[in-house]
């Protein structure tokens, strides 16, 4: 899963940080990395009426997180492979997520024809 691979890469890199970006926006960064782990165990086990609407909000906080990760690289606090390695996961996550909701849309329209 790679979101999980994605948060294990930021709790090795949030080591390094300084302190006081360590304790704000790199405590932002795992607990929307922990969000979104549970979030999505969450929406694998949601009944079929809510799982498109949790779906959504996986890839909500999956852009989230793109967001606050370049943040932190902007600001110098990952290096240029720190913030690939964990980019790419994101990058990664996103597009099974898209993929997971078009699949399901996608079911829901074939149901609603016939």
């Amino acid at each position: 899963m790679r979101i999980k691979e994605g948060y294990l890469s930021w709790l090795s890199i949030s080591a390094h940080i300084s302190k006081n970006a360590r304790y704000t926006i790199g405590q932002r960064i795992e607990n929307k990395f922990l969000d979104l782990l549970e979030t999505t165990y969450i929406t694998y086990f949601s009944g079929k009426e809510r799982k498109s609407e949790k779906i959504s909000e996986c890839i909500c906080i999956t852009d989230t997180l793109k967001f606050l990760i370049s943040v932190a690289w902007e600001g110098k606090l990952i290096s240029n492979k720190q913030y690939e390695e964990v980019a790419l996961k994101l990058e990664e996550a996103g597009r099974m997520l898209g993929g997971w909701k078009n699949s399901l849309e996608n079911l829901q329209k074939k149901n609603h024809t016939l």
